[in-house]
């Protein structure tokens, strides 16, 4: 008998148990293939726009992605640099082999977990409560509560063009008989698509014909906490070509020998990580396509091309493939395919993401709709937090919009539901400028600490650095620098020079003047900053972030402050919308359908209307529910 069983050794899987089992919870990770824990089946990277900061926010909580991708990588990036701190994200490239290695070394180091390399055929429910699973020959295994992080292994299939094989990703086998026991229990299942590009040999590429792309000088961190330095030490560079028009009509004169427009394909695919054939069609006014040839292990001689993912057949693949620059005599290791599978309609569960229909089922990653590593890690993370609470009878973990990525993408997938692969992106978030990169830890180490995942060293860390961040934030307001000693450095700058000794808090209000300058006028003015919180850096970042933006992150607080004030306004879970008068017809048929816990949940429906929401809340006040407003 275990506490929770956890289904998919994928990275939602990964973070699942690695939660349940710090919690304190007997654990079973039952996974198809214990060598490929934490596997990546597409781009061997971790990050991106929007990405990058969700995986900062699950170091925060105490999530292990994070840590695992600073030992592992094998090229650092900041995107978006140059831009406001808003939208900055890290993006890393990732020894994928050591990836798997090392995830799998540290998985087997945790107490309370014992994995099983196997696969689930049915879900033991009784009175609408989980009790464990059923394994192909017949054996059960007992648990009070269960995770699914089954990512494209449901029912999956394999396309090229009008050929298919029931398999998933790498050639692993598919799995069945989940699909059908949620059938059974009444769940509504979608089929989605994605897809994954060819793999070159890489010494068979022609590099000189494609542009060099290295990555930073800095060796950036994901992890908050210190002790995850890369393993192989070592940079390796990316490198960056173009499509063409030859190409492009080559494309549209095979597009019936695609398996997505020659309808072999029945899933939905992702719209902001297309196919190469399909951006041809969608973007027929763009006369070329990025492309990046990545590598993918330093113990591979093996480029991941990235932006050609295709579904085309081998023989039209082939002929694709060697009219990009470089690869006119390549070797290919491997071509691409597009994949389908069963996922579950998000509308299906909760926002501490336990089914509705079953107690104690929880389902995480891309069964939810979602694509990408990132958002799955981030969903397995906030399953496994809230199976514990669930067994300690305590109430759930749930994130607002307004304190993580982590919380948009949850109630976009529980309020709006999803058609098509789900991608967090910086503009799906209101309050982006509260939910930066850099300040992850503030945000949500607290949460972390709460429900165990982080100790006490990690947490008075924390409260040290918000202390030190507040007293430099006062300093700056104190602290004048005379004109004599700073222009210099101004003018260095193309700042403007000061008449008068000014505080360095109006300095920071300029554009052009950041944190690392100020070290300069500091040191120019013999003016020594002294703090306990091991990196300096990092507090002279936070305060210069909340001074120069200071007006900008009021204004968001305020706004973000009203939403909090409707989400705190609880719905009745029997409420019986079709009694309530006046309800617009197309809002009473959302609200019946998602039935939203919170009237703020309720007011991100699309189609419920703020006439609606009125209506509403008049409603739930006459039935007496006032005090839970």
């Amino acid at each position: 008998m275990y506490d929770v069983i956890v289904v998919g050794g994928g990275h939602a899987g990964c973070e699942a148990c690695l939660a349940t089992s710090k919690m304190g919870f007997k654990t079973l990770l039952i996974s198809g293939n214990l060598n490929m824990l934490g596997s990546m089946p597409c781009n061997p990277s971790i990050g991106g726009p929007a990405k990058g900061v969700v995986v900062r926010e699950i170091d925060a909580l105490g999530g292990y992605m994070g840590k695992n991708a600073d030992l592992c990588q094998i090229q650092t990036k900041m995107l978006n640099s140059s831009k406001g701190p808003a939208v900055r994200a890290l993006r890393f490239q990732e020894d994928k082999l050591l990836y798997m290695k090392t995830m799998k070394e540290h998985l087997e180091m945790v107490s309370n977990l014992t994995m099983l390399e196997g696969y689930v055929d049915d879900l033991l429910v009784e009175d609408r409560q989980i009790k464990g699973v059923v394994m192909p020959d017949g054996k059960k295994i007992l648990s009070k509560a269960v995770i699914l992080t089954t990512g494209t292994y449901l029912d999956s299939r394999i396309l090229r063009g009008h050929w298919t094989s029931k398999e998933g990703p790498d050639g692993q086998p598919t799995s069945t008989g989940i699909s059908k026991a949620l059938r059974n229990l009444g769940f509504e299942l979608q089929r989605l698509k994605t897809g994954t590009p060819p793999r070159i040999k890489a010494s068979t590429i022609d590099f000189s014909l494609v542009k060099l792309e290295e990555g930073d000088s800095t060796i950036w961190h994901y992890s908050f906490d210190e002790g995850y330095k890369a393993i192989l030490n070592k940079q390796v560079p990316c490198y960056l070509a173009y499509t063409n028009l030859e190409l492009h009509d080559y494309i549209k004169a095979n597009l019936n020998k695609s398996a997505m427009y020659g309808g072999v394909v029945e899933g939905v695919g992702p719209r902001y990580c297309p196919s190469i054939e399909d951006k041809i069609v969608r973007f027929s006014d763009k006369e070329r396509h990025q492309i990046f040839f990545e590598p993918e292990s330093l113990d591979l001689d093996q480029e991941y091309i990235q932006g050609f993912s295709t579904s085309m057949p081998v023989d039209v693949q082939d002929k694709m493939i060697r009219m990009l620059p470089g690869l006119k005599n390549c070797e290919v290791i491997r071509y691409a395919y597009a994949i389908e599978y069963d996922a579950l309609n998000p509308l299906e569960i909760k926002g501490n993401l336990e089914t509705k229909r079953i107690k104690n089922l929880f389902t995480a990653g891309q069964i939810n709709g979602t694509s990408g590593y990132e958002e799955a890690a981030a969903q397995g993370l906030m399953a496994g937090i809230n199976a514990g609470l669930k067994l300690q009878n305590k109430e759930p973990l749930i994130l607002g919009r307004d304190e993580s990525y982590i919380g948009v993408m949850i109630d976009d997938l529980i309020t709006k539901g999803t058609k098509e692969p789900y991608r967090l992106l910086t503009s799906r978030a209101e309050y982006r400028l509260l939910l930066r990169h850099d300040n992850a830890d503030l945000r949500l180490r607290k949460y972390g600490y709460q429900v165990g995942l982080i100790d006490d060293k990690a947490y008075a860390l924390l409260e040290l650095k918000q202390k030190e961040i507040l007293d430099v934030i006062e300093k700056f307001k104190i602290l004048k620098v005379r004109p004599d000693a700073v222009n210099s450095v101004l003018e260095k700058y193309n700042s403007s020079c000061l008449a008068e000794s000014t505080p360095i808090y109006a300095l920071l209000k300029r554009p052009e003047i950041n944190y690392l300058i100020i070290k300069e006028i500091l040191k120019a003015n013999k003016i020594e900053l002294k703090i306990s919180y091991p990196n300096f850096d990092e507090v002279l970042e936070q305060a210069e972030i909340e001074i120069k933006y200071e007006g900008y992150i009021a204004k968001a607080l305020q706004q973000a402050n009203k939403m909090r004030s409707y989400d705190a306004k609880v719905i009745p879970v029997d409420i019986d919308y079709d009694l309530i008068d006046n309800l617009a017809l197309e809002a009473r048929e959302k609200l019946k359908k998602v039935r939203p816990a919170t009237v703020g949940q309720a007011s991100r429906i699309s189609g419920v209307n703020p006439a609606d929401i009125s209506v509403l809340i008049v409603y739930i006040e006459r039935l007496g529910h006032s005090n839970e407003f």
